[in-house]
């Protein structure tokens, strides 16, 4: 559009980025995208992959409801371009329970933790990397750590009530 000042640079940008191909293996299988570089890995596991569990909450790293596990470190998947996790291991919530529901999620559900749900694959996911990482993290410390994972139903004393029930299973076994 000629009214469009941006026009140029736009037509630039798209003349010179071209999709390129990328690795990543995605709950254990390996897959090949091609893609913009650009796109953030929340529209590649959604769109391309089509695993719907990780949410699109904010799109800015903010909420955390994209959240999931790269190399064992939990990221936001809305603002993590494509480019800088290739050949990279990603983890979503699909993934973690292989074999039926796993642990943490059970708790939740026996503590009644979501009241929308939005939430909950990116709080699983964080305090999955955390778990892992650090199996004698204290609630507190998960809490602190999840500050920045959105609850907006309210449900953080149910959430971490779950979690504690987490640790304390995981420091039985």
């Amino acid at each position: 559009d000629h009214r469009d000042l941006h026009y140029p640079l736009r037509r630039q940008r798209q003349m010179c980025i071209r999709d390129s191909k990328y690795s990543l293996t995605v709950n254990g299988q390996k897959h090949e995208i091609e893609s913009d570089p650009d796109t953030p890995l929340l529209y590649v596991l959604r769109n391309d992959l089509k695993l719907k569990g990780t949410k699109f909450g904010c799109g800015g790293g903010v909420c955390g409801a994209c959240t999931v596990i790269m190399d064992g470190l939990a990221i936001f998947s809305c603002d993590t371009p494509i480019w800088s996790i290739d050949d990279k291991k990603i983890e979503t919530i699909e993934g973690i329970s292989q074999d039926g529901i796993h642990p943490l999620q059970e708790l939740l559900i026996d503590e009644q933790a979501g009241q929308c749900g939005y939430c909950l694959s990116g709080i699983i996911m964080k305090v999955k990397a955390i778990t892992d990482d650090d199996p004698t993290k204290s609630v507190d410390d998960i809490a602190n750590e999840l500050d920045r994972n959105l609850c907006r139903c309210g449900s953080q004393l149910r959430i971490l009530n779950a979690v504690k029930k987490y640790l304390d299973g995981k420091s039985s076994r």
